[in-house]
C-alpha cells in the first residue's frame, strides 16, 4: 500500500497548528536559515522553483502522546511556501512514536488541526 499524500492550506504552517519540528517557532527557523549561507541559497532556489509546482511533499509528524503536528522534513519548503504565499501544500505524514517513526498510508487525522 502506498503512503498517504494530502493537501492542506499553507496558512496552517503556523506556531499553533503545524509547528516547525526543529525550532521553537517559524520565526526562529526563518532567522536561522537567513543567517546561514547554505540555507539561504536553498530557500532562494525553492522560491524560484515552487511557483511551478511542489515536487516533494512535506513530511508531517504527529506526536503519538501529545497529538501535536510538526514538520518532520521539509522546513525549507515550508518556509518558501509561506514566503511566497502559495495557498496550499502537499504532504505525507507519520506517527512520531517514542522509539520509531511510523509512515502512514491511511488518511491524515485532520481533526488534530481543528478543521
Amino acid at each position: 500500500m502506498s503512503r498517504y499524500v494530502g493537501k492542506l492550506p499553507t496558512r496552517l504552517l503556523n506556531d499553533e497548528q503545524i509547528r516547525p519540528g526543529s525550532y521553537p517557532t517559524w520565526g526562529h527557523a526563518a532567522r536561522d536559515f537567513d543567517g546561514r549561507g547554505k540555507d539561504r541559497k536553498i530557500l532562494v532556489g525553492l522560491m524560484e522553483s515552487l511557483p511551478q509546482g511542489q515536487r516533494e511533499p512535506i513530511l508531517l509528524g504527529v506526536d503519538d502522546r501529545s497529538h501535536c503536528v510538526y514538520v518532520s522534513d521539509g522546513h525549507h519548503r515550508a518556509l518558501a511556501l509561506r514566503k511566497l504565499g502559495i495557498a496550499e501544500f502537499s504532504f505525507r505524514w507519520c506517527w512520531l512514536r517514542a522509539w520509531s517513526v511510523d509512515h502512514q498510508s491511511v488518511p491524515f487525522p485532520y481533526h488534530l488541526l481543528g478543521l
